[in-house]
């Protein structure tokens, strides 16, 4: 295995340790913004180094395994050794995954935005089953995940939710569930018992810190204020902290209610919108991304990416991809590391050709 020819790993050893003896300089905290973007660019090369390092280490078992195995013929190493090359071949496919995320904005944070399609209750069921979803998902990765609005339905789920999401090529992976995304099943809130079609879409943009997107504040966004909903103690239903911003060119929305603090809640929001529109911008030169975007940079419903059946049969199909499995229950305990992965190779795929 030639390690240096997927992610020139010397390289990544060398700004591993760079940026090592950068955070152990003094006063290495006296700029904190500084000091984060460090963290991050640290956090990115040991994702990469880390798992190259471990799957050297694990080859390097499974050929004294094999040196073994030459010297006796044992059962048991034999079972041992089909046991880590089945382990050797997944952490291969995961590196390789990873070769794939190289794109500009792949390695940031990303917000994560689920929004109930029609459908009443139905539909604001599966958009609370979704999160739940990657909720578990960010779990497994080691995703740090932070709420920032969320829309309860009237009757049960959720119409919206706001999350940022940070760690390792965060937004490379997440973009890949980005569409609409379809659950069939007999509907709980049928008291006939009646088959459902639902909808809930997943947006996802790169968070791009302080970019340079020329806004008139006062003229071209909107600015609402309100009483946020939801958990969160008495003080949310008190004051009208949340703050809902709306670009007025293209429908564009950001809210925030996850602070008390109005001042904060409208910062945040306009730094969501910001990565929003820069996202729309980007999506006009990028053919693959636009196609999920109407004209308003709303995701269109006619583009279903991913099918959840749980009625008559039980199977998960990616229509991208065709990707499928009949794992229903895992995939929405958050195991849908496949789909992405699938959904990475297809548009390298598409990119080489």
């Amino acid at each position: 295995m030639q390690s240096g020819t997927l992610f020139d790993l010397p390289a990544k050893i060398e700004q591993l340790q760079r940026l090592d003896a950068d955070m152990a300089k003094p006063g290495f905290w006296d700029n904190p913004e500084a000091a984060q973007v460090t963290i991050r660019e640290l956090k990115s090369a040991k994702s990469i180094v880390e798992p190259m390092q471990d799957l050297i280490a694990r080859r390097d078992d499974v050929e004294v395994m094999l040196e073994l195995l030459d010297a006796e013929e044992d059962e048991a190493t034999h079972a041992e050794l089909d046991s880590d090359l089945a382990d050797l071949a997944r952490r291969v496919n995961r590196v390789e995954t990873l070769t794939l995320l190289s794109g500009p904005n792949d390695a940031r944070d990303c917000y994560f935005n689920i929004q109930a399609g029609t459908g009443g209750a139905d539909a604001c069921d599966w958009a609370e089953i979704l999160l739940r979803m990657y909720l578990r998902y960010f779990e497994r990765t080691g995703f740090a995940v932070e709420q920032l609005a969320r829309r309860d339905g009237e009757e049960a789920g959720i119409q919206s939710c706001n999350l940022l999401v940070k760690g390792p090529y965060a937004y490379g992976s997440l973009s890949c569930e980005m569409g609409v995304h379809r659950l069939v099943r007999i509907s709980p809130f049928s008291a006939q018992g009646k088959r459902e079609t639902s909808f809930s879409s997943v947006d996802v943009q790169p968070d791009v810190g302080d970019i340079e997107i020329e806004i008139d504040w006062d003229k071209e966004v909107r600015e609402d204020t309100y009483r946020a909903s939801g958990a969160g103690g008495q003080h949310v239903n008190k004051t009208s902290s949340a703050v809902r911003l709306t670009h007025l060119a293209t429908n564009a929305v950001a809210q925030c209610q996850n602070d008390r603090s109005q001042h904060k809640n409208r910062s945040a929001a306009r730094k969501m919108l910001m990565a929003r529109l820069y996202q729309m911008e980007q999506a006009k030169r990028d053919a693959e991304l636009a196609k999920y975007y109407g004209e308003k940079g709303q995701i269109s419903w006619g583009n279903s990416i991913r099918s959840y059946f749980l009625y008559p049969e039980q199977r998960v199909k990616d229509s991208r991809t065709g990707e499928v499995t009949a794992d229903t229950q895992g995939v929405l305990d958050g195991d849908i590391q496949r789909f992405i992965d699938a959904e990475l190779q297809r548009k390298a795929l598409a990119r080489s050709g």
